[in-house]
């Protein structure tokens, strides 16, 4: 294995007692740990200056590809985003506690680029501070995946949801977390714990394993097991106390929960309990209002009563707690961006994530603390539990990836195998007249509807099996001439394929399949995204399923489907309702197949 040079300086300065954080990564997640990482804590905590301390509490992004890029647009944006050149720059000034990677901030263009600006960031933080970083990601897979191809492409939680087999969620963590950690990251802010029981949710959806409360748990407690299985990446479950029955988006807006304690208790709890028990590492709050919880009507993220009345003192969860990003609408509605991190640690927060200002919420923070409202006692309790969660990850051993063993972990052919087959027992047929599976081998076949990449996918997938597909992109909202256009296209053809997305907010796409289905020619749509869409599409199609994804995986799997090389093995892992919401069209685990 390629020695990196940081590592026996690394080795040198912590002496002895980090060489036994090494084997720290074998111990249980999710409290204070062992003697020897209490005495290891305890002196780093020591011989940390408050300033250390306080940046220990912040995990935020930074642009470029490489810590010290000197990229024109990239160096324009971190001194417009935070003051400074680059994410070196800005660990080393803050002293940062963890750095978070997105698409849109420059940071995952490929593996191999991931891995060095992991091993450089490691760099710039023992160079500053001397404390290792946490570096996280979104990777939810499914609808929020930060990390594209080729790293493996996994169903999302729904999609795995509609299994109905919680060792498949567990395999799918195992394969994600592995690959994550091999690129340098330490922390993935997954599983999704919140029970979609609304299926209006613009913000939760299939990011959820689906309507009830117990199957949620079984899931979550399963990705959070795999996750974590090599002792070496921590899962985060979000978002606490439950963000599943909102018609609210947190990120514009402040959503509010009506439920009642006990409901919260029945539906919202048990996958932060089932959490909590299989030893998650971090959990993640909800920017949500919730009178039966708080009638303060805080936001959960500002709510002493739900973070340390609830969550510490209720469920008994002594782990990290890090908030949604505070640049988010539902929280810094009514707040000042200096008094959002103050009363964040004043409520129960340990890491700040993702602040409007880093400078106003770090200078805001040790002002609280120098005028007295936040003790200094307060503030070793969050950075406590941080430094003990690196320190069984294993991060004051060694921080650094491998880069020579990238290429054989990342993407390989047996994770892809292994991916595309959980992907085939996800997709679900709902309804079905006996059009599938399509008992020919190839043909002609129209493939339309909604999603400018989703279409031509669809289309080529058909191409692979032999038919001749025409494809006919009509967007979300199809006007009166692009339906015209469709159903002419339609005009002797075998088969119509018509992907939906959101049909209750966009009844052109009703009217689109209506006037597909009376062509005469068999019609069959597919649900990409939420499983809602056949509640307002009644009987005009004549088969209709719910794939919960429009990644490739998915959709191949619902090609396979449609000619019938995979039977469907989906079931509803939601309730579908009627239209007027007044009843149930098709219940949890509900699904057809041939």
């Amino acid at each position: 294995m390629e020695t990196h040079p940081r590592r026996t300086v690394l080795a040198a300065a912590l002496g002895a007692a980090a060489a036994a954080a090494a084997a720290g990564t074998a111990q249980a997640h999710g409290g204070h740990g062992d003697r020897d990482e209490r005495r290891f804590v305890k002196r780093r905590l020591k011989a940390m200056s408050l300033e250390e301390k306080v940046g220990q509490l912040f995990t935020t992004y930074a642009y470029g590809q490489t810590a010290d890029t000197a990229v024109a647009a990239d160096v324009a944006s971190n001194q417009a985003a935070h003051g400074v050149d680059n994410a070196a720059e800005l660990v080393r000034t803050y002293h940062l506690g963890g750095i978070i990677y997105f698409a849109w901030s420059n940071n995952v263009a490929n593996p191999d680029q991931i891995t060095a600006l992991s091993n450089g960031l490691q760099d710039a933080a023992l160079d500053g501070c001397g404390t290792p970083l946490f570096i996280a990601t979104d990777q939810e897979h499914g609808l929020v995946t930060r990390i594209g191809p080729p790293a493996t492409q996994l169903p999302g939680a729904m999609a795995l949801g509609a299994t109905h087999d919680p060792e498949a969620a567990r395999a799918a963590a195992v394969v994600a977390g592995t690959e994550l950690r091999a690129m340098g990251l330490n922390q993935n802010f997954a599983p999704d714990a919140d029970v979609n029981v609304n299926p209006a949710n613009p913000v939760i959806g299939v990011r959820s394993f689906g309507s009830d409360g117990e199957h949620v748990a079984a899931f979550v407690a399963a990705q959070v097991e795999g996750y974590q299985a090599r002792g070496d990446l921590a899962a985060t479950v979000k978002h606490f106390p439950g963000h599943g029955d909102t018609e609210d988006d947190s990120h514009s807006e402040l959503p509010r929960i009506d439920h009642t304690y006990e409901e919260w208790r029945e539906i919202d709890a048990p996958p932060f309990r089932a959490a909590i028990e299989s030893g998650v590492d971090l959990v993640m709050t909800a920017h949500i209002q919730f009178p039966a919880l708080d009638a303060s009507l805080r936001p959960a993220t500002l709510s002493e009563e739900i973070l340390t009345g609830l969550l510490r003192d209720e469920l008994g969860y002594d782990g990290v707690v890090i908030t949604d990003s505070l640049r988010m609408e539902g929280v810094r509605n009514g707040y000042g961006d200096d008094r959002i991190p103050v009363l964040a640690l004043l409520a129960g927060a340990d890491i700040l994530l993702m602040p409007e200002h880093i400078d106003i919420a770090y200078s805001a923070v040790l002002a609280a603390v120098r005028g007295g409202e936040l003790s200094r006692r307060r503030i070793d309790e969050s950075v406590t539990r941080i430094l003990g969660l690196k320190y069984r990850l294993g991060l004051f051993g060694d921080p650094y990836a491998d880069p020579a063993l990238v290429d054989d972990v990342v993407g390989v052919p047996a994770s892809l195998e292994a991916a595309q087959a959980l992907s085939d027992r996800t997709t679900t047929l709902v309804t079905n007249d006996g059009t599938l599976p399509v008992p020919t081998d190839g043909g002609s076949v129209l493939v339309t509807g909604w999603g400018a990449t989703t279409v031509p996918r669809i289309a080529a997938e058909f191409t692979n099996r032999g038919w001749s597909p025409a494809s006919l992109v009509t967007g979300a909202a199809p006007t009166q001439a692009q339906i015209d256009a469709a159903v002419a296209a339609a005009a002797g053809k075998g088969l119509v394929v018509v992907s939906t997305n959101n049909t209750k907010l966009n009844p052109g796409q009703v009217s689109l399949v209506a006037a597909l289905a009376a062509t005469g020619v068999p019609v069959v749509a597919l649900g990409v995204q939420n499983p809602y869409d056949i509640a307002y599409l009644g009987d005009h199609p004549n088969a209709y399923l719910a794939t919960y994804s429009y990644s490739l995986d998915g959709l191949e799997s619902a090609v396979h489907a449609i000619l019938g090389s995979v039977n469907p093995a989906g079931r509803l892992p939601v309730d579908i309702p009627t239209a007027d919401g007044t009843g149930i069209l098709f219940p949890f685990g509900h699904g057809l197949s041939y």
